[in-house]
């Protein structure tokens, strides 16, 4: 049984999908980290990718789980 509102059932294969998406989120979002608060680097461009990177992960997880809600 599937509990959350507006999207379908998922596969085997999708919810393997989708964690492969999450593991390399979490690689990335360490990697992002490294360079938080690093002398030198620009913050700004660090959290305008941190952000980028985080909405292209999550899109590219509903690709997967396919939603018909907004």
């Amino acid at each position: 049984m599937n509990n959350i509102t507006g999207y379908k059932q998922l596969s085997s294969e999708q919810v393997s999908d989708i964690n492969d998406v999450k593991e390399c989120a979490n690689l990335v979002g360490d990697i992002i980290q490294e360079f938080v608060n690093k002398e030198g680097v620009d913050q700004r461009w660090v959290a305008i990718a941190k952000t980028h990177l985080q909405q292209g992960f999550m899109a590219l997880t509903r690709s997967i789980a396919n939603p018909d809600s907004f």
